[in-house]
């Protein structure tokens, strides 16, 4: 149950000032995370390689530099998650396949090194669909189902489901996770925290994960790693530590945290139906109740027809992807197991790879939509709108069937093409309708990370923080339970130096 006096439930900025000035050993505070994990994990199963041995070396660092008088970083002691696609140094970086159960990483990825060197420690990997192309859905054929705290037979989406959970529930005070169009913002808004999209460039990344090889220009322009938190002065403290550049990672530049003031109320357009394809009455409420806290707040609130190109963003948006991804998908295919294949298929099935005319043609439509979205911000700095288009979802319907697919594509159409024009948005809690948590997101322009951070914080002076929480257990839909394997406790005899059970694949 929740302890409000639990280190746990502290809010990440609360545990490292309490590290930093002595009121609290980083050890005491990993310690009171792994036993979290103990108790909720097995309902969940949201962290998958618990790193328990390595996080509490880590802690007890950090504990004889502050007696020695050295000073800490700014996430000094903060425990967090990393999502299975991204590289923790001598730590298997499976993507939620049994093929690559032992490919350890020779070293951390860059966010993950700058959290390290803010001070934050690694507490273990996080579930995620396998290879992230199975579907919305956190489920990964080597670790199962990840249970959505809030309700069982909801997901709790996708692909960085995992972060989310852990972190809605108190086993991790950050996340982090990835996006390339919505698996931060998604898991987020569908478990009641709050994520950052970071702008394309902002953050450096490397996901040379399988090989010496760099994924094609797709990959490399709309993939961009985020963090979770359950407030957001915690989202920003993680912001403020992944920004910068690092040799392994040309694309990331050196842009400030901070820009200059904006003159007079900052205008914010709101669309609560993106290209007026639908949206779900609680959705709709969502962004009514954050855009009555902002126009609070002193903004310019005003609601505008649409946003630009939606459409013709999304259709590109799938052309290009399909068209990189098509080559590799026979192999791929082998490697999402049973059924893990049916969401990228039906995507194959239903939009054909182009020709090099025709991707010549659409690389030069991506440029336009991206001059549109522009000149829209540059009137509009902030735009607000629903993170999906309806209240969580039952697990797997994107894999369900063509329509459950078509369901799931509609839900995250604002997601989708505000990384294909490689914009930041946050997304932010702004309550809780039958039972199930409901958000938005501020969307703003590039490297105005700061504007959505503080747009953000309003809505969340007005509307509150919805978690940490207990999960709540319920029946899946067809009335067992739904299957997931349990992870190991913090001490448990059957983990390997990583903290990773010998046993780990499902199948």
């Amino acid at each position: 149950m929740i302890r409000q006096n639990a280190l746990w439930a502290m809010t990440a900025a609360a545990q490292a000032q309490a590290v930093r000035g002595g009121q609290l050993s980083a050890l005491e505070l990993v310690d009171s995370h792994l036993e979290r994990i103990s108790e909720v994990n097995p309902q969940v199963n949201a962290v998958t390689q618990l790193l328990a041995e390595r996080a509490r070396e880590a802690a007890a660092h950090t504990d004889r530099r502050r007696a020695a008088g050295e000073e800490l970083g700014p996430l000094a002691g903060v425990p967090f998650t990393v999502k299975e696609t991204t590289a923790i140094e001598g730590v298997p970086t499976t993507l939620g396949t049994a093929r690559f159960r032992d490919l350890v990483a020779p070293a951390d990825a860059p966010p993950v090194a700058r959290l390290r060197a803010a001070g934050a420690i690694p507490i273990g990997h996080s579930n995620m669909p396998t290879l992230v192309l199975a579907g919305m859905h956190t489920r990964s054929e080597l670790f199962g189902d990840t249970a959505n705290p809030w309700n069982q037979n909801r997901t709790p989406g996708g692909s960085s489901g995992g972060d989310a959970v852990a972190v809605a529930t108190g086993m991790a005070a950050l996340g982090l996770g990835n996006d390339s169009g919505g698996s931060v913002r998604i898991p987020a808004s569908f478990c009641g925290v709050t994520g950052l999209k970071p702008t394309a460039g902002r953050f450096p990344a490397d996901h040379r994960v399988l090989g010496p090889d760099d994924p094609g220009p797709a990959s490399q322009m709309l993939v961009t790693d985020g963090p979770l938190a359950r407030t957001v002065a915690d989202l920003r403290l993680a912001y403020e530590a992944l920004a910068g550049t690092d040799p392994r990672d040309p694309r990331a530049v050196p842009v400030p945290l901070y820009g200059e003031p904006l003159p007079g109320p900052v205008k914010v357009a709101v669309v609560a139906d993106p290209g007026g394809h639908g949206v779900h009455p609680t959705v709709r409420g969502a962004v009514t109740a954050a855009a009555d806290a902002l126009r609070d707040a002193g903004y310019d609130v005003r609601e505008v027809a649409d946003v630009p190109r939606l459409d013709e963003a999304l259709e590109a948006y799938g052309r290009i992807t399909v068209t990189e991804f098509a080559p590799t998908w026979p192999v791929v295919r082998k490697l999402l197991g049973e059924g893990g294949d049916r969401y990228i298929q039906r995507a194959m099935e239903k939009t054909p790879p182009a020709n090099a005319a025709e991707l010549t043609k659409l690389m030069g439509t991506w440029l336009g939509i991206r001059r549109s979205w522009a000149e829209f911000l540059d009137e509009y700095p902030l735009l607000l709108g629903p993170v999906f288009t309806e209240p969580p979802v039952e697990p797997g319907l994107e894999s369900r069937d063509e329509a459950g697919r078509g369901r799931v594509a509609e839900g995250m159409r604002l997601c989708t093409v505000t990384s294909f024009v490689g914009l930041p948005a946050v997304a932010v809690p702004t309550g809780v309708g039958d039972g199930l948590p409901s958000g938005v997101q501020i969307i703003g322009r590039a490297f105005r990370e700061d504007l959505c951070l503080a747009a953000a914080q309003e809505i969340e002076d007005r509307l509150g923080v919805l978690t940490p929480i207990d999960p709540r257990p319920g029946p899946s839909p067809d009335g067992s339970s739904v299957p997931r394997k349990p992870s190991p406790s913090p001490n448990s005899p059957s983990s390997g130096p990583s903290g990773r059970t010998a046993s780990s694949s499902t199948r």
